[in-house]
């Protein structure tokens, strides 16, 4: 916003000056080539009046020392008579003919000429007037002054060069100043964008300032606090909710428990199965309730992505599911080939690996194979995933399979139906993506975590 901001106070500021500058600058060039020019046209007409009398007598005007001067300054005066035969010249002395040059016959005809042209033998523009010489409304011949305009564009361009430099020094001016006043102006947006972004990676008591900064700012700040706020309260209540009703549950569900277990000896035989039945209910109400508890520290995981080990978390938990998966005549397979540093909350991976092994044992038949393993399919991720050979799940349950309470038909009654949830908000929060597809030979279910590995500067230290 700051880049944003001072290029619109530059480009203003470079408008402005182009609209300003550069008409000063052809008007101080106009106006010194006037200025020379009327300057060379008084020169002319005083020439023109010394040798008046000495072109009427038919004489030879007697102006050396003016001559000299004024080619030492870098001029030059050519007198003529009416044939326009030069009497005197600052340069080559009398008798060229200048009747081939348009001013001068021009003045022979009684009329001033005067400008600015193109001189071939200077290799430059020059200024040049040429006037009459009259006594008596009679014309006796002309004086021709020329002068070279290099040290006008000496000085019109160090002109340009210092406008050119006063426009720099304005532009530098403006970029400070404009600079100061953006991070000001911004400070106040930036401390609302850090807030949100507190807000966002689950900080709830992150609040911005609201005594400084533009009143749209300020008013803006006291909105977001009071939402950030609202927002604090209503999910703090909701996890205290949900974890208060966890807690108050599993006293009365262990007492239930034993007593449908102390009723076993008193209940006949044929009421048995409905009696382990209501065991069975009783303890897939505890898993619910352990469920819910689990659901509510993902919901309230918060903090910032660190490094994690997909290795050691991977062989950690593959240990401790191995003898589960043995109990149930399953086959743990480690396939892990790619040993990488990856961004994960504490804690999130082993919690997420937990939920879909503990699917796909329970969804394997005896006998079956469940396979963990590793990828890098694409440059800064890394891929892990678990593999059953069960009955898998149709692309509608898949679509299906995350919400919360979902169960597949074949497992309804069999577990909380929480699990998948879990797992993809601590993907969530992880900054990870969780995924269901079909098995190999679209049999079974392959469930994929897909986490981006850790920066250069983790792997360094580590």
């Amino acid at each position: 916003m700051i880049r944003r901001l001072l290029i619109s106070y530059l480009t203003v500021t470079v408008l402005a000056l182009t609209a300003l500058v550069i008409p000063l600058g052809l008007a101080f060039t106009n106006h010194e080539r006037d200025t020379l020019l009327a300057a060379v046209e008084r020169d002319a007409t005083a020439v023109a009046a010394l040798v008046e009398d000495d072109l009427e007598a038919g004489t030879r005007p007697q102006i050396d020392s003016l001559l000299t001067e004024y080619a030492g300054g870098g001029g030059r005066i050519v007198v003529t008579d009416t044939g326009g035969v030069s009497r005197a010249d600052s340069v080559t002395g009398p008798g060229q003919d200048f009747t081939n040059r348009p001013e001068v016959t021009t003045a022979l005809a009684g009329e001033r000429a005067l400008g600015i042209r193109r001189s071939e033998t200077l290799g430059g523009d020059l200024v040049y007037v040429a006037v009459p010489v009259t006594s008596g409304g009679q014309v006796h011949g002309a004086v021709r002054v020329t002068y070279p305009i290099r040290e006008l564009d000496v000085l019109v361009q160090r002109n340009w060069l210092r406008l050119t430099l006063l426009s720099l020094g304005i532009l530098v001016a403006v970029a400070v100043i404009g600079t100061v006043l953006a991070r000001q102006v911004t400070r106040p947006v930036r401390r609302l964008e850090d807030a949100a972004r507190d807000l966002a990676d689950g900080r709830l008591d992150a609040r911005v300032p609201v005594d400084v900064g533009p009143p749209e700012l300020r008013s803006l700040g006291e909105t977001f606090n009071r939402t950030a706020g609202r927002l604090e309260r209503l999910l703090t209540a909701q996890r205290q909710f949900v974890a208060d009703a966890s807690h108050q549950l599993r006293s009365p569900l262990t007492a239930l428990r034993l007593r449908l277990e102390n009723l076993e000896r008193h209940v006949p035989a044929e009421q048995q199965d409905r009696l382990r039945a209501a065991v069975r209910e009783t303890d897939r109400l505890g898993r619910v309730v352990e469920s819910l508890l689990l659901l509510a520290r993902a919901d309230a995981a918060a903090g910032t992505p660190g490094p994690v080990d997909v290795d050691d978390v991977l062989r950690g938990r593959l240990e401790v599911w191995r003898t589960v998966a043995a109990q149930q005549d399953v086959r743990l397979v480690d396939d892990v080939t790619v040993h990488a540093l990856a961004l994960g909350l504490p804690g999130a991976l082993e919690q997420i690996l937990d939920n879909l092994l503990s699917n796909a044992i329970t969804a394997s038949q005896a006998g079956g194979t469940v396979t963990v393993g590793t990828s890098a399919s694409e440059p800064g991720w890394v891929e892990v995933s678990v593999t059953d050979d069960g009955p898998g799940l149709s692309e509608e349950q898949r679509l299906r399979a995350f919400d919360r309470f979902w169960q597949a038909p074949d497992r309804a009654g069999g577990g909380s139906g929480l699990g998948l949830a879990i797992a993809r908000d601590l993907a969530e929060v992880s900054g990870a993506t969780i995924t269901l597809q079909p098995g190999p030979g679209d049999r079974g279910l392959r469930a994929s975590v897909r986490l981006a590995q850790a920066p250069a500067r983790f792997l360094t230290s580590s």
